[in-house]
């Protein structure tokens, strides 16, 4: 434990941490400026189990969690950061960053910079000649890029080669296409990049400033770095970097179905479709868990969750009917993603006192 920095309001617990003292609950409060914290037991969570999970956490060889927070009804109830990582350090967040793209899709959509999702790919790039161009790949829409379903014959091993590209979006668009666009779940990365390129061609501006006046300004997020490729457009599928409490006002406002103190960031019905499953994915999981896909969130209906996964074991889990919103940044290695569901589903979600009955048998 030597070193942990860690935050856990409980009225018991079985390892010693930084206590600090709960502020009196409010029912106007937003974490724009901050973050306010409770006890476990003000939010009908078990403090013991979450301090249970740290603590093993902290006893596992080449501990692979860089922080861990908790959120009930909007409250930081249990928070731990594992040195080098602090509460001030941006993390990268990996493929977290597709949920934020298309997020700033869906703004994009709500304000009338893009059409609609079956605007077709080529469209947004008038002035632009790309390789292998067959009906498959006119037929391609934005709907088909943010639900991976594209038809593109992409590998993620391209990921590699795109670096060492100067023109991504031609990269990715010169791929030859597979599949009918809408046909099948195949990742593609590189979707996610034409996705922002999409963005910076609709609006007018780049990604990055778009997402700071429609997206961080209003949650209060300014510490922020993003990668750009060689044509300075920002990194669609990965390459966000993030403190662990700001990845957590974008998934706080999801459960709060796109509203913010009182504005509407994002359409609930935006919400409501990013979040839902859109096809199929069948991805396995840990314990059992099969992941689906929406836009560019990822669905997990045994919990009738949704989150965000980034490679390496970054993410946002959000499960609505607990008010409950869990943000991970980690390096789980050859664990995979195993280590990082496991806690979820047996300490976190467990925790949780009021428990609907048979939610974890469902």
């Amino acid at each position: 434990m030597a070193g942990v920095v860690i935050t856990l309001l409980a009225s018991s617990l079985s390892l010693s941490v930084a206590q600090e003292s709960p502020t009196a609950l409010r029912t106007d409060y937003w974490p724009t400026d901050q973050w306010e914290t409770a006890t476990p037991e003000e939010h009908q969570m078990d403090g013991q189990l979450l301090a249970d999970m740290l603590t093993t956490v902290s006893s596992t060889p080449a501990n692979f969690l860089h922080s861990v927070l908790v959120i009930r009804h909007g409250y930081i109830v249990s928070e731990a950061y594992y040195p080098p990582y602090t509460i001030a350090r941006k993390h990268e967040i990996y493929s977290v960053t597709k949920s934020v793209v298309s997020t700033l899709a869906g703004i994009a959509v709500d304000q009338g910079y893009i059409s609609s999702l079956d605007q077709p790919v080529l469209s947004f790039f008038p002035d632009r000649t790309f390789e292998n161009v067959d009906e498959r790949k006119q037929a391609m829409t934005l709907r088909h890029l943010i639900t991976m379903q594209s038809g593109l014959d992409w590998g993620e091993a391209k990921e590699n080669e795109i670096n060492g590209t100067q023109d991504w979006v031609a990269f990715v668009m010169n791929t030859p296409m597979r599949a009918e666009p809408g046909t099948e779940f195949y990742y593609c990365t590189g979707c996610s990049h034409v996705v922002s390129a999409i963005i910076q061609q609709a609006t007018g501006t780049t990604t990055r400033d778009f997402a700071d006046q429609v997206l961080f300004a209003p949650l209060g997020i300014s510490d922020i770095l993003w990668k750009i490729d060689p044509l300075d457009i920002s990194t669609g599928g990965t390459g966000l970097r993030l403190r662990p409490r700001d990845m957590a006002k974008i998934g706080y406002l999801f459960l709060h179905n796109g509203e913010w103190d009182g504005q509407t960031i994002i359409s609930p019905e935006w919400v409501q479709a990013a979040t839902s499953t859109q096809v199929e994915a069948d991805v396995p999981m840990a314990t059992g868990v099969e992941l689906d896909y929406g836009y560019m969130w990822w669905t997990f209906p045994r919990l009738k969750a949704y989150l965000a996964l980034g490679y390496d074991g970054q993410i946002i889990v959000n499960v609505p009917e607990l008010d409950l919103e869990v943000v991970m940044t980690a390096s789980v290695g050859a664990a995979g993603y195993d280590a990082i569901f496991n806690l979820i589903e047996t300490y976190i979600i467990p925790a949780v006192q009021d428990l609907p009955e048979g939610f974890l048998s469902s």
